[in-house]
């Protein structure tokens, strides 16, 4: 059968308003990470405080010593699926899952193909359930090598694994582990102890480390999918600049 081009024009009109009514929704995140996105430790807190905008929200299930499989089997991981469905039809949920730290410790009971399939169940069902994933590849420890000065990259397997499963099915992710060590590269050793949590602590931020670190992954969200986000950010021009600078922040 033919449509007329008359019976075409209530869909032509109505697509571009479900698009707008979508991008004018504030967004709700959730942060399901290992303490290096945790209270007291990681960058989630200062992301929710610091680059939130207002009327958008979200809440941090970054869990001390969290592995991919400690995530789900203590109950964080149903939590987060819970969340989505709650909050879905009043704001766009996304999802940051950032692991690596803890799976790759000998006694995780995680291998990096464990690590693998458990991130793509992960953004799999975040989809299922109603909401957009981001994969986030592991914060930078801030740790130097004293010979070439620079910072020792030892979670280049779980990097390069979690972008791989990002490109599998085209979903969202953020390099924030080029993007940390690239920035603590520039400042160098002394600086980047300034961040420690605790003395000789560097895996984990201080509340100022938070908000710098946090501005890494707000900006870098931003930079990468500006369509989804823009206006939906809190900015921090001169934080941003020194960043980008590779200056101490």
């Amino acid at each position: 059968m033919r449509l007329s081009l008359l019976s075409l024009l209530p869909l032509a009109l109505a697509a571009p308003a479900t698009l707008v009514d979508r991008a004018a929704k504030p967004v709700y995140w959730l942060l399901a990470g290992d303490s290096t996105t945790a209270p007291k430790g990681g960058w989630g807190d200062a992301f929710l405080s610091t680059t939130v905008a207002s009327g958008s929200s979200g809440h941090n299930y970054g869990h001390s010593g969290a592995t991919t499989k400690s995530f789900r089997i203590g109950g964080d991981w149903a939590e987060v699926i819970k969340d989505i469905g709650t909050y879905k039809e009043d704001y766009r949920v996304y999802v940051t899952i950032q692991f690596g730290h803890n799976d790759q410790k000998a006694t995780s009971g995680v291998t990096l193909a464990d690590y693998k399939t458990n991130l793509g169940n992960f953004s799999a069902e975040v989809v299922a359930a109603g909401g957009t994933p981001i994969l986030v590849t592991p914060l930078t420890r801030r740790s130097f090598d004293s010979k070439t000065k620079r910072v020792i990259e030892n979670l280049s397997k779980e990097r390069a694994t979690t972008i791989d499963v990002a490109n599998s099915k085209s979903y969202h992710y953020i390099d924030l582990n080029k993007a940390s060590t690239d920035y603590v590269n520039a400042i160098g050793s002394a600086e980047a102890d300034k961040y420690n949590l605790a003395a000789g602590d560097r895996t984990h931020l201080n509340e100022h480390g938070g908000v710098v670190f946090s501005r890494i992954v707000s900006d870098l969200i931003v930079q990468k999918y500006p369509s989804e986000f823009d206006g939906f950010v809190k900015k921090d021009d001169a934080l941003s600049a020194l960043i980008k600078a590779g200056k101490p922040a």
